[in-house]
């Protein structure tokens, strides 16, 4: 049985903060990740102090400090010829796609609301938008590495009337432009649960020998704002529309105080994860202030999620809806 904490704090932590950035902004959080030619890349989300956000590439051998931050956004908000990222581009998740290439999945915000962006990059230096895949309301898409009996599948959050749960869409286009064959991957729980206000994405699936092991953020309603947690997740590996396992308690919560105090307290939010040997190094935005980073053994993860799992121990499932 796992009885100890599975992700420990970096205890540098927070790796990044706005006074590490050589202009003034209000927060940089949230960011997706990858490993290029052995070296961290974190795609950070910073807010400026008009409030809106942008997307910009910092670099570390390590993945801990020695920041080296591009000069300028990969992903730049307000240009005239995207006018549905008017507001910003916000939480990026990034997943590889063959040796040298990777799919951003964000949420690009507007006047007209929250859609799924998505863009492509070889080198996190230049990159060729994909367009808008999913309209508002919609955010915290990220897409599976690799086609799965043939196509390629999305997880996302719609807002709708019925709750904001976790969904699922696929395609069999390589160039991702048409999104469809939807459902419910599962729900958010209601009540008093941890994750019962509303759940969705966290960091992109991690393959391995059990399943899809999805990182997912749940928010609680209290009577002061809500609290986001993170829980874990097994997805069939063949069909990741079906869920063998669904932690019934939260692995990672704000306890820290850069995580409880901030733009947005009580917040732990992640969009990236990567698995170094039998680790896994989750970059994840505290507060909407800054950025914290965990780790955990992979074979922790998966003992937690079974231990804890939801579908064995009530004998039945909400999600599957398709």
């Amino acid at each position: 049985m796992v009885t100890r904490d599975v992700f420990l704090r970096w205890k540098g932590n927070p790796i990044f903060t706005t006074d590490r950035l050589p202009f003034k902004s209000n927060g940089v959080f949230n960011p997706g990740v990858a490993l290029v030619d052995g070296e961290v890349v974190l795609l950070l989300r910073i807010e400026d102090q008009e409030g809106t956000s942008h997307l910009r590439v910092a670099r570390s051998a390590n993945g801990v400090d020695h920041w080296r931050l591009a000069d300028k956004p990969l992903l730049d908000k307000g240009l005239p010829e995207y006018p549905f990222e008017e507001w910003g581009c916000e939480d990026p998740r990034i997943t590889p796609i063959g040796d040298h290439k990777w799919i951003i999945a964000y949420t690009a915000y507007s006047r007209y609301g929250p859609a799924v962006g998505l863009a492509a990059t070889e080198d996190f230096e230049k990159v060729e938008r994909l367009g808008i895949a999913l309209s508002p309301s919609n955010k915290d898409a990220t897409v599976f590495p690799h086609r799965i009996d043939g196509r390629w599948f999305m997880l996302h959050r719609p807002v709708t009337g019925a709750g904001e749960h976790i969904w699922y869409a696929s395609t069999d286009d390589d160039d991702f432009s048409h999104w469809g064959q939807a459902g419910v991957l599962f729900p958010e729980r209601g009540g008093p649960w941890w994750d019962g206000l509303r759940v969705g994405v966290g960091a992109p699936p991690i393959a391995t020998d059990e399943g899809w092991l999805l990182i997912y953020h749940g928010v609680k309603e209290t009577t002061e704002r809500p609290i986001y947690r993170l829980g874990l997740a097994l997805l069939d590996t063949n069909d990741p529309r079906r869920v063998l396992e669904r932690s019934h308690r939260w692995v990672f919560g704000p306890e820290a105080p850069y995580e409880q105090q901030g733009l947005a307290a009580n917040v732990v939010y992640t969009c990236g994860a990567v698995v170094r040997d039998d680790e896994v190094w989750m970059y994840y935005g505290a507060a909407d202030t800054s950025i914290g980073l965990a780790v955990a053994k992979l074979r922790d993860l998966l003992a937690f999620v079974h231990e804890q799992d939801t579908v064995s121990r009530e004998g039945r499932y909400l999600g599957m809806i398709h």
